[in-house]
């Protein structure tokens, strides 16, 4: 049983492709920024524990040899 497409069917299943590929597209971008969010945060979040631990533990002046 194949189906007959008019050219109006054809049509419409373009039109229905294009605006989901415009919706993933909107979608890609969106998570595009989060994870440009995301790494921000990690970023300053991996610097202020570094900055914590230099404070908890400061490195001791090492002795010197006699």
């Amino acid at each position: 049983m194949s189906r007959k497409y008019t050219k109006a069917d054809l049509e419409e299943i373009v039109s229905v492709q294009l605006e989901n590929l415009n919706a993933m597209h909107d979608l890609l971008s969106i998570m595009k920024h989060q994870n440009e969010l995301l790494e921000k945060a990690n970023k300053k979040l991996k610097d202020e524990v570094s900055d914590f631990k230099q404070k908890m533990y400061p490195k001791l002046p090492r002795r010197q040899s006699k």
